[in-house]
């Protein structure tokens, strides 16, 4: 029996890590592309990184720079267009480091509940007659923590909206290629016809979280801007990560580990329904399509911030809802399937319900 077994952290097991394959793009990037992987490079990245994103995405390569990450990707953002004061969107449940990134720079919060279809537009609409809003933050697939998928019909209210009163949309999308069975709809990125969206995704789900690379697509105009903050700062992202993460995409490797991690992560989910079906019936969540998570309600007696101590003491920690709230949460809790072996969930998940 494993001493611990975690839903806590939004990480891979090490058994979806390719890397062997990783290995040898190392190898064959330090021996075809060495001048670029092993120098400094511009703000950008890799340019051939951000060529073939673009074309992933179908825009110009100059409308596409790589990071440290997407979590760099999102901060170098919200320094580059917030201000103290300012008026965000913000999911309820989202994801707590991008509620602390924000906070730190004195933004004015505007919380807006999730639907089973993604975020209540209704509400961003009734928000706007209060003033203002300058940007809004959404993960529109596999959200993390939450699970749920942004409609398409959603998508389209929200670019028009973004469109008509003038407030940037960040589309936070790093699960967006991990779907267990249809695809999600398109991104807003290809739906934005004036400017208002900025994409951000990841190599991490994909790849790995120690390659940390991500990018942003958007605007051209905003995307050098921030390309030149990024150089004021750092220079360059890692440029060996970029040189490696390039072979595997142009390789076809990178489909090729998508394509097993998807199975594997489905697996999990259904291996995760069926032990919280089974150990904790009172459990209400929306099936994710995709990605890590799966955000539960437990009975309203429930306090998750006790359970998780005790859930950690006996070897099964999770994150209680309280992390990704402004406020409530307390009788929720985020689970991460992609770190628990399907064989493994079923005990995990016990461990969970005999400290109820």
């Amino acid at each position: 029996m494993p001493d611990t077994i975690s839903f806590a952290r939004g990480a891979p097991s090490p058994d979806l890590i390719p890397v062997e394959a990783v290995r040898k793009a190392t190898v064959k990037a330090l021996e075809e592309d060495w001048q670029k992987a092993l120098s400094y490079g511009v703000g950008i990245g890799h340019p051939g990184l951000c060529a073939w994103i673009a074309d992933r995405h179908g825009i110009a390569a100059e409308q596409v720079m790589t990071t440290n990450g997407s979590l760099e990707a999102g901060a170098m953002l919200f320094r580059h267009l917030l201000s103290p004061g300012d008026r965000v969107v913000v999911e309820q449940p989202s994801y707590d480091r991008t509620l602390l990134l924000l906070e730190q720079i004195g933004v004015e919060f505007v919380p807006v509940a999730l639907e089973e279809d993604g975020i209540d537009v209704d509400a961003i609409e009734k928000a706007l007659e209060s003033g203002p809003i300058k940007l809004a933050h959404i993960i529109p697939n596999f959200h993390n923590p939450a699970g749920c998928t942004l409609s398409e019909e959603k998508r389209r209210r929200l670019v028009d909206l973004a469109a008509e009163h003038d407030f940037t949309i960040f589309e936070d999308d790093p699960y967006r290629e991990l779907p267990f069975g249809e695809e999600p709809p398109p991104t807003m990125l290809s739906m934005d016809q004036a400017d208002k969206v900025i994409h951000a995704s990841s190599f991490s789900k994909t790849v790995s979280p120690g390659v940390r690379v991500g990018y942003l697509a958007g605007p051209a105009g905003q995307i050098a801007a921030m390309a030149k903050i990024a150089n004021e700062n750092y220079i360059s992202p890692n440029m060996l990560a970029g040189s490696l993460v390039l072979e595997l995409c142009q390789s076809g490797v990178l489909d090729e580990n998508i394509a097993k991690v998807k199975v594997a992560l489905e697996e999990r989910r259904d291996a995760l329904i069926a032990a919280l079906e089974k150990n904790i019936p009172e459990a209400r969540f929306v099936v994710p399509g995709g990605g890590y998570f799966l955000w539960a309600d437990l009975a309203e007696n429930r306090d998750t911030v006790a359970l998780a101590q005790k859930a950690k003491d006996a070897g099964a920690p999770f994150i209680p809802g309280t992390d990704f709230m402004l406020d409530g949460g307390r009788q929720s809790l985020r689970f991460s399937f992609a770190s628990v072996p399907s064989d493994q969930m079923d005990e995990g998940i016990a461990r969970i319900a005999g400290c109820l």
